[in-house]
């Protein structure tokens, strides 16, 4: 294995080790440009569960509401681009 490509697999592994052990977040950049992020699984797992809640607080609001109806993309996308 070539130099370059070891010390990207140690300093991968390190960021992963981070993530689990550690409950520490690394943000990936791309050209200066933040891309993604390694979390854990519990920070993921917890975060899904949240979304799920978040969406059916949105819906039962919206059900409730005896207004004419809101297409659930419309709902979706509102969700979606809150980005809380």
């Amino acid at each position: 294995m070539r130099p370059d490509a070891r010390n990207r697999l140690l300093h991968a592994r390190r960021n992963l080790d981070r993530a689990d052990r550690d409950d520490v977040p690394t943000v990936i950049t791309r050209r200066g440009k933040e891309v993604a992020a390694v979390v854990s699984i519990e920070v993921l797992r917890k975060y899904q569960e949240w979304e799920e809640r978040e969406i059916n607080r949105i819906i039962d609001e919206r059900t409730a509401n005896p207004a004419p109806g809101i297409p659930i993309e419309d709902v979706m996308g509102e969700t979606l681009a809150r980005g809380e």
